[in-house]
């Protein structure tokens, strides 16, 4: 599916244009057989981790116990056949693509690589922290850049963190746990900049969620032999968290290196689930259709509680809530929801994911009741 029918489709929204713009209504159809894991009386409602219900789609279940006899077999020899289709996804030749055992493998291995003997990383306060600490763990020194007042990566200051030292700037893009994506001429032009300083890596886990009609993938600039680095997964959009599979892209010389690192790579089953899981454009539309209109219903409740909440471009809601989020999240699990980690310093905000339609109606509810 090409990205400007997909930002069409998420801006009109309604079943209707769905419609139209698929082709009719017997894909439709069939896409919304897909359900989700039902809620179990003795366990909490999961919104804390960005997880997708509803996958793995049917298909990619299927794919994965029709090959699940070639599981005795060592990975690498299937991965050919997923890094064709991801080149070809992405618009670049197969040697710019890096399989990883999740994206998170693939910000590790970064970390470890740009941050070790005592190279500086910048990165935004809060964001997605695995790269980061990673780093440190290697001697990496982390700059860590409050967001602005939008709770938005502060570009400016970030750029003027950049040093002979620096190693690596990380960009989490839309932000992670905000949910806040950056005006694109802006990241952009930073990305174009900084790059020609030093290595910019731009986390892309919620790309296929933003509704901005083209907005640009730094891929774009992976292309242009910059030194950029971007991860994508197939734990969001496509359901496969558990399944743990993701990929960077970048310049082959880049791409070489972070090879040689990989460290727990993925397996064989998860090569034949994204092989799968790219082919299945029926769950990529379904799992967008639900996560938009479960947000709307999140919002819908936060408005009726005057609760300042963050418009997300991702899978997740950033809303205040006024309370410790220690305090927040166990009143939360005693009504049977677990909501999101606390992301300092914004201990009275809180991350909760969007879920199926009917665990955000369990939410709402507890919501509710917490709230008074």
């Amino acid at each position: 599916m090409n990205t400007l029918n997909r930002r069409q489709w998420l801006q009109r929204g309604s079943l209707a244009s769905l419609i139209a713009i698929t082709g009719g209504a017997p894909k439709l159809a069939k896409a919304t057989t897909f359900q989700p894991r039902p809620i179990l009386p003795d366990q909490p409602v999961r919104l804390s981790a960005n997880e997708n219900p509803y996958g793995p789609s049917p298909k990619v279940r299927e794919a994965m116990i029709k090959h699940f006899d070639q599981a005795c077999r060592y990975p690498r020899t299937y991965l050919k056949q997923l890094v064709t289709k991801l080149a070809e996804k992405e618009g670049v030749t197969t040697d710019h693509i890096v399989v990883t055992g999740g994206s998170t493998e693939g910000l590790k291995i970064t970390g470890m690589i740009y941050g070790q003997g005592g190279k500086e990383i910048i990165a935004a306060d809060p964001t997605f922290q695995a790269l980061m600490r990673y780093a440190e763990q290697f001697g990496g020194h982390v700059h860590r850049v409050p967001l602005n007042d939008r709770l938005e990566h502060d570009l400016k200051a970030m750029e003027n963190r950049i040093t002979s030292q620096t190693g690596l700037i990380f960009l989490c893009n839309p932000n992670n746990p905000t949910g806040t994506l950056l005006p694109a001429e802006q990241v952009k032009d930073f990305c174009e900049s900084a790059a020609k300083k030093t290595v910019v890596f731009s986390d892309e886990a919620y790309y296929d969620f933003i509704d901005e009609s083209d907005y640009p993938s730094m891929v774009e600039l992976v292309k242009k032999d910059a030194n950029v680095i971007v991860s994508r997964t197939f734990s969001k959009v496509y359901g496969l968290a558990g399944i743990r599979i993701g990929y960077l892209i970048a310049r082959p010389d880049i791409a070489d290196r972070l090879k040689e690192k990989v460290v727990a790579f993925t397996n064989t089953p998860a090569l034949f689930a994204a092989t799968a899981a790219l082919d299945d454009p029926d769950f990529y539309r379904f799992s967008l259709e639900k996560n938009t209109a479960a947000k709307n219903q999140i919002y819908q409740t936060l408005d009726d509680l005057n609760l300042e909440y963050i418009p997300s471009q991702t899978n997740f809601i950033f809303f205040k809530t006024g309370q410790h989020i220690h305090d927040f999240s166990q009143k939360m699990l005693q009504e049977g929801i677990a909501v999101g980690r606390p992301f300092p310093p914004y201990y009275n905000w809180c991350r909760i994911s969007t879920g199926s339609l009917q665990e955000v109606g369990a939410f709402n509810d507890a919501l509710k009741r917490v709230m008074g």
